[in-house]
């Protein structure tokens, strides 16, 4: 089966809705309201609507859990890219019923949930509903004010098969060291996504942050997914090169020694952290593997 999301940590992509609104500063240079407005759709913001699909598009899904079930293999679908699936709006129900339908009749695929209003996810579930075993459910944690305010709310939840954290963009220096550890439930952390800020605006991450992250996962046994650097890069500081602007340069200093990272785009940024790709994923509880 042919991976189709450009998204490295996931095979397939699916928005049941494309809109949003921003709630915290992770959403302030939101890459999908950009794209929405660069294809002429104006959903974002409380008093615009959503932009809903047709049949077939709901389709795609049950083709992937075709495929991965004639492959024997589980395939991750991420949800969603384009969306909050647990925006609080009424005109959101129907379409969030059909979309928990629609991942009970995918048993393949391994559906990532990924939600900055993890504090909402039990009101918004229908009543006594439980999440399957094959969700991973997610949180976005870009600095540690939201690392306090959205974790213990994820670790709330005991049936997805695994709970997950987005460090992206990480503004930050996080320690999330007690939520690798299970807590008195046997509840914690199972996955680390860390990446940088991409696009216009984008804020320039220290690489102490998503080293110190790597380290500690390295330490609790919990896997370590590192995206991308985005759009600023480190550089050995005997390599800047001469003449460049300094609006181009943003210095980090661990102790007196800086680290200058450059402003280079995310595809010469490249994702390469201390020496290596970082492609580690959570094994899935119960489960039969994913590829």
């Amino acid at each position: 089966m042919a991976k189709d999301s450009r998204i490295e940590w996931t095979h397939h992509t699916f928005n049941p809705w494309w809109g949003c609104v921003k709630v915290s500063p992770a959403c302030d240079h939101c890459y999908a309201e950009a794209w929405a407005k660069r294809v002429g759709s104006d959903v974002w913001g409380p008093e615009t609507g959503r932009r809903f699909f047709g049949d077939a598009h709901w389709k795609e899904p049950l083709k992937w859990n075709r495929d991965a079930e004639a492959e024997g293999v589980r395939r991750r679908v991420f949800c969603a890219s384009m969306a909050d699936v647990f925006e609080n709006r009424d005109d959101l129900i129907e379409p969030r019923k059909r979309l928990l339908d629609l991942i009970e009749a995918t048993p393949m695929l391994d559906w990532l949930l990924l939600t900055k209003r993890i504090h909402l996810v039990k009101k918004l579930l229908p009543k006594g509903y439980k999440l399957p075993k094959h969700v991973w459910l997610g949180t976005t944690v870009e600095n540690a004010e939201y690392a306090k305010k959205r974790l213990r709310y994820l670790l709330e939840f005991d049936t997805p098969s695994v709970r997950f954290v987005s460090c992206e963009p990480l503004l930050s220096e996080l320690d999330l060291t007690a939520y690798l550890q299970p807590n008195a439930a046997g509840v914690r952390v199972d996955w680390v996504i860390a990446g940088g800020e991409s696009g216009h605006g984008a804020r320039p991450m220290n690489p102490a942050w998503p080293e110190a992250l790597q380290k500690q996962c390295a330490d609790a046994g919990v896997p370590f997914h590192f995206k991308q650097w985005g759009h600023w890069a480190p550089v050995d500081p005997l390599a800047l090169p001469q003449g460049l602007p300094e609006k181009k340069v943003v210095r980090f200093y661990r102790g007196r020694e800086a680290v200058p990272v450059v402003s280079v785009g995310k595809t010469a940024a490249g994702r390469i952290l201390r020496g290596r790709t970082w492609d580690q994923f959570p094994a899935t509880r119960g489960l039969t593997h994913t590829a």
